[in-house]
């Protein structure tokens, strides 16, 4: 699979010495859904900023579909679409005329069939005559993706694109960027809420303090960092965990009913035998037993405490 987008060592330092990106590789494959997560401050906006040529950056460099974005700033802003987090629409302007504006403005030509298809394709026909200002706040968000697909770009930025939606306008969302990968369209996202990422995604990567702190196949992150938690579940409360099971790292609870082990799902043997007999042997008695597995939130909260300055 071909790179559509290619970053080298992307810095920028801001007047005043702040540095928001330090270093950044990355390649982003045509036809893939990227989830960048971070917190607050870690250099996602920044980081979309410079690709889209709104930031300029320090020094490195950076090319959409083979267009370096500062010499070749109109082929690489042809191949883009941005979905800014702010929405910002005309309120007094109907639907499709703020789609053909847009559209518009990258020098194509009206096509009133290529407008029909974008607005039928996210749901907003049937709004096509409604004014901004008439619109509930996630059918605005579709008129933001609507504007931003209208010149047909290759690659769809979305910078938290369901900030501020209810939870089933988030998942209608999602249905969307499926959609919209299914066409062959590159979807980079920046997101706060992990199950979106864990949802959509096909890699996931994790940003902290400017740097890109790891790019990987979201199932073999899951995989690799992920944990299995045993709850065992006791039939009389223990005073304590017997000196015999230190081994192991359980966790009692507060009221003495369960003990917690945690152990690696990559591993060859997860102990859980052995621990069972081990439990016994020391006069412990389970009533029940049962597993949890990490979920991505766990293992991005322990990347980014771990990539912490």
């Amino acid at each position: 699979m071909s790179a559509i987008v290619d970053i080298r060592d992307l810095r920028k330092v801001y007047d005043g010495g702040f540095e928001a990106l330090k270093g950044v590789n990355l390649s982003i494959n045509e036809g893939e859904i990227l989830a960048l997560l971070g917190p607050n401050g870690a250099g996602k906006t920044t980081l979309i900023s410079t690709i889209c040529g709104i930031t300029n950056p320090t020094s490195g460099a950076v090319s959409v579909g083979g267009f370096d974005v500062i010499k070749e700033y109109r082929g690489a802003r042809s191949m883009i679409g941005l979905v800014p987090q702010e929405m910002s629409l005309e309120p007094f302007t109907k639907v499709k005329d703020t789609v053909m504006f847009s559209r518009g403005l990258f020098g194509k030509k009206r096509d009133d069939a290529a407008v029909e298809r974008i607005l039928r394709q996210l749901s907003l026909w049937d709004k096509r005559n409604s004014r901004a200002m008439e619109l509930s706040g996630g059918m605005k968000r579709r008129v933001m993706i609507a504007k931003a697909l209208s010149h047909v770009p290759k690659v769809l930025f979305l910078d938290e694109p369901t900030a501020g939606v209810d939870v089933e306008l988030r998942k209608d969302m999602w249905d969307v960027v499926a959609d919209l990968k299914s066409q062959g369209v590159t979807i980079i996202l920046t997101t706060h809420y992990i199950e979106e990422a864990e949802a959509i995604a096909d890699r996931v990567g994790v940003i902290n303090g400017g740097q890109l702190l790891l790019v990987e196949e979201k199932d073999a992150l899951m995989q690799r960092l992920g944990q299995k938690t045993l709850q065992i579940e006791l039939s009389e409360a223990a005073a304590g965990i017997p000196d015999a099971l230190d081994g192991y790292h359980l966790v009692l609870s507060a009221d003495g009913r369960s003990l917690r082990y945690t152990y690696d799902t990559k591993g060859e043997s997860t102990g859980i035998t052995r621990l069972l007999g081990d439990l016994s042997a020391a006069g412990l008695h389970m009533s029940d037993l049962q597993t949890e597995q990490s979920s991505l939130e766990d293992i991005f909260v322990g990347l980014v405490k771990e990539g912490a300055p």
